[in-house]
């Protein structure tokens, strides 16, 4: 989950920007924040928040296209009007709400987390001289430089991956990022990385980011958004890319059951073998 810091000569254009008025809603996202969004191998955008966009603009019955813009530029680049709407992995903040609206949110708040080498320990609550990264212009990065900046680096990266590289590389000791992120890494780097700590909460859910003026927009989608939380299609798409949940519908009885004995199949196939 996400922070972006608005430099001050865009922040102008605000007032200067129209509300929404195309026949084709952009969709900006990042492309580089797997599971959130991603490139796959054919270098088209995927992930959770491209399938669940794709399921808001039909529900909505709006006509939607994806675009890949670099983090930093995200926001000025809505507020320019180059795009319409934002879903790439943004964390909705008191800060951010001052420049842009919000639609309800489709991600809960979950924990930022830190990742490290296995093996390696750290005192977190007496952190002293480590090199800790973490992408910038994030909630994390924010967090980080109140927080830990004090006898310790912090070092940051433009892109997720990079930081990931560094770690694994041994250039940097601790890595915080959003769990939803860091989760698919840790699992599959074979016990060369592990989590460190109970984890952090920083920031709030994730949200569409969008022009404030755009408010018969925002309606539209929060509609859809809460239709998708209450037919469990969100809930579907996060199991599918983060493997979590239910968090907007609930549990039945049956749906449990159901959920057990699938379990008990799978593990007494894997006894057999």
């Amino acid at each position: 989950m996400k922070k972006f810091i608005l430099p001050v000569a865009l922040a102008l254009s605000v007032l200067a920007t129209p509300a929404f008025a195309a026949d084709k809603v952009r969709i900006a996202t990042e492309g580089a924040y797997a599971p959130w969004n991603f490139l796959d191998d054919d270098g088209k955008l995927a992930g959770f928040e491209i399938d669940l966009g794709n399921a808001l603009c039909a529900e909505a019955k709006l006509d939607c296209e994806f675009k890949a813009n670099e983090w930093d530029s995200i926001i000025p680049n809505l507020i320019a009007g180059n795009y319409d709407i934002i879903m790439a992995g943004m964390s909705v903040t008191a800060e951010r709400k001052q420049k842009i609206a919000f639609s309800d949110e489709y991600f809960p708040v979950t924990k930022s987390m830190m990742a490290a080498e296995s093996g390696k320990t750290f005192d977190l609550d007496n952190l002293k001289g480590a090199k800790i990264g973490v992408q910038g212009a994030t909630v994390q990065a924010d967090w980080l430089n109140a927080n830990l900046a004090d006898g310790n680096t912090i070092k940051s990266f433009e892109k997720p991956d990079q930081s990931v590289a560094d770690l694994m590389a041994g250039n940097i000791d601790l890595l915080l990022a959003g769990d939803g992120y860091l989760d698919e890494i840790v699992a599959s780097s074979k016990g060369k990385l592990e989590f460190v700590g109970p984890g952090y909460d920083i920031g709030g859910g994730v949200a569409i980011g969008m022009r404030q003026a755009d408010k018969e927009l925002a309606g539209k989608f929060n509609a859809a958004i809460a239709t998708l939380k209450a037919n469990g299609t969100v809930d579907s798409l996060i199991k599918k890319y983060f493997k979590k949940g239910p968090y907007y519908t609930s549990i039945t009885l049956d749906g449990l059951k159901a959920e057990i004995e699938a379990l008990t199949a799978r593990v007494k196939k894997l006894e057999s073998k």
